[in-house]
Parts: structure tokens; C-alpha cells; sequence
């Protein structure tokens, strides 16, 4: 039976405008990157990953995807975009350039980076363990490998004795690798010749220097440009009969040569579990550094084939990948 105080009390209840109950925010990621290439491989790579953890774009995860344009110096304005757009968590792609301009634009929001060299020396973290602050990532903390790729060149191609090497200066964490590249060509009695370039158009100049100079083969270093740029690098090497060793896996498989060196793929994957830990309420300055110790070597045993070169089996059998 229904006292008169209940039945007060029920209609006060339903006299009292119904709240809703506030929608939970979709999380956003900020995603920013060098390259201008259409698809984004990386990228496309990221939000599988994303999608293995739980999370689906348009579902319950954003993602504000900005490119640099191929230009280092846009990486700023971007950051700043991000930071604007208030995203939860900043994904900066593409080494060093990309992490600083994200830090500088903000020290409360989370950042992630793909991977960088030395992320202690360049001041960005405190300490791999502990980075601190707002970032964590992944290290690269071998800048030998440059040394290695001119190793494996001179097995491969014992006659060697001038190799261009490719750079971007606009890429500050290129001077990492190039302390430590004229000893090893010193001692591997190689003369090294540096070819730089900013751009895609800059890319075709360098290699029009290269052969011009009677470089016998080339050495692209590691850069966003250069890698969203493969397509045409491999190009110009079958063109110009020029052996090409690279660092990514990316410019073996567009038609170089080799590459020896990190998965890139495999780095973005990891920096998606990275972000998912800090949407789950990790701090980034507590999540330790991951550094890289897996280095892949593979061979275009098709490209060698067109140049002429018969790769040592020593080589091959060293060989992650081997392209047919």
C-alpha cells in the first residue's frame, strides 16, 4: 500500500526535470608526420594496431592526422594545430624535428614518439627509465648501424672506393650519424661524398651529382623524406645503374639494392601500445623508454641482378629478407 508520503515524494520525482546522462568524450589522437605520400603506410599501419587494442576510428577513437609536407619546419605549426584542437594524445612521427616542436608547443599533453636516436642526449627525456615530463618512445640509440651499411656495401661490392651518402639537413638528428661515418669509410679506405637535399625535386638533383662525381654506389640515410620518397629513389637507381643501401626496409622493396636497419612498421606498432596505455591513464613521464635492438638486413637480389652484381653468399645468408 502507497503512503501519502511516498506518493508525495513520487511526484516530486516526477516533477523534476530528467538529466541525461552526459556521453563519454571520444578520445583524440594527434598524429603528426613528415611525409606527403597518399597512402600513408605508417599511418595506415598505426590504426591497425589501434584496432587490435579495441580501438576503431569513428567508433571510439579519433585520430587528427597532420603532415608536414615534406618540410622539417612545418612541424611547428602543426603541433601547434594539435594543441589547439586539444587532443588527448600527440603521436610525433619522423624523429627528432617532430618531438621537439610537439614539446615545445605543450608540456601537459601526452606525447609519443616513433622513435628518435638518443632521446637523453638531445634533452628531450631525463632518463630512459624515467623519461619525466610529457614523452615517451622508442630509442635508436645505435648510431653504428650508419657505419654497418657502409660495411656490408664494401662485401657486396669489394671494388668500392667512392660512396655518396644522402642526406637531409633540415633533419637536425642526422648529425648523430655522420660523427661516426668518415672513420669507418676511413678505415674501410672510402671516400665518402655528401649529397644533400630538402626535397623531393632536390632528391633527383643529388643523384644527377652523384654520377656526375663517378660515385660507385650510394648510401640514403634515415629520413621521412627519404622514405616517403622511396618510389623515386628506386627509380633513379635502376636509371642511373647506381647501388643504393638504405636504412629502411622500404627503399630495398621500391627497387634498391639493400637495407639494413630498424622495422619502421613494427616501431609504429609499438608507439600504438604506448598510446593506449596512456589513454588508460598511465603517465607518459613514468612509461620507460623502449630502445631498438632488432636491425634487419635485406637484399634486392632482383635489383642486384639488373645492376649486374652478384650478391656474396655470405651475404645472403645473413639476410632477413631476401626480394626475388
Amino acid at each position: 500500500m502507497t503512503t501519502r508520503r511516498a506518493f508525495c515524494a513520487l511526484g516530486m520525482a516526477l516533477a523534476l526535470p530528467v538529466r541525461a546522462q552526459a556521453p563519454a568524450t571520444t578520445p583524440r589522437i594527434g598524429y603528426m608526420a613528415l611525409p606527403t605520400s597518399t597512402p600513408n603506410v605508417r599511418l595506415a599501419t598505426f590504426k591497425q594496431s589501434l584496432r587490435e587494442l579495441g580501438y576503431v576510428e569513428g567508433k571510439n577513437i579519433a585520430i587528427e592526422y597532420r603532415t608536414a609536407e615534406g618540410k622539417y619546419d612545418r612541424f611547428p605549426v602543426i603541433a601547434e594545430e594539435l594543441v589547439r584542437l586539444k587532443v588527448d594524445v600527440i603521436v610525433a612521427d619522423d624523429g627528432t624535428p617532430s618531438v621537439i616542436a610537439a614539446r615545445n608547443a605543450t608540456r601537459t599533453i601526452p606525447i609519443v614518439f616513433t622513435v628518435i636516436n638518443d632521446p637523453v642526449a638531445s634533452g628531450i627525456v631525463k632518463t630512459l627509465g624515467r623519461p619525466g615530463g610529457n614523452i615517451t618512445g622508442l630509442s635508436l640509440q645505435s648510431p653504428e648501424t650508419t657505419a654497418k651499411r657502409l660495411q656490408m656495401l664494401k662485401e657486396i661490392l669489394p671494388g668500392v672506393h667512392r660512396v655518396a651518402v644522402l642526406v637531409n639537413p633540415a633533419n637536425e638528428s642526422m648529425n648523430v650519424w655522420r660523427q661516426e661515418l668518415p672513420a669507418a669509410a676511413a678505415k674501410l679506405k672510402v671516400e665518402l661524398i655528401v649529397e644533400e637535399a630538402r626535397s623531393a625535386g632536390e632528391i633527383d638533383a643529388a643523384f644527377d651529382r652523384t654520377i656526375k662525381k663517378a660515385a660507385d654506389a650510394m648510401i640514403v640515410f634515415d629520413d621521412g623524406l627519404f622514405y616517403a620518397e622511396a618510389a623515386r629513389i628506386g627509380s633513379l637507381a635502376s636509371r642511373s645503374r647506381l647501388p643504393v643501401m638504405g636504412g629502411n626496409s622500404v627503399i630495398a622493396e621500391a627497387g634498391c639494392l639493400a637495407s639494413y636497419g630498424a622495422d619502421r612498421l613494427d616501431l609504429v606498432r609499438r608507439s600504438a601500445l604506448f598510446v593506449h596505455k596512456i589513454l588508460k591513464g598511465a603517465r607518459p613521464g613514468e612509461l620507460p623508454i623502449e630502445q631498438v635492438l632488432k636491425f634487419d638486413l635485406i637484399i634486392n637480389v632482383k635489383a642486384a641482378k639488373a645492376l649486374g652484381i652478384a650478391i656474396p653468399p655470405a651475404v645472403l645468408l645473413r639476410a632477413d629478407k631476401v626480394i626475388e
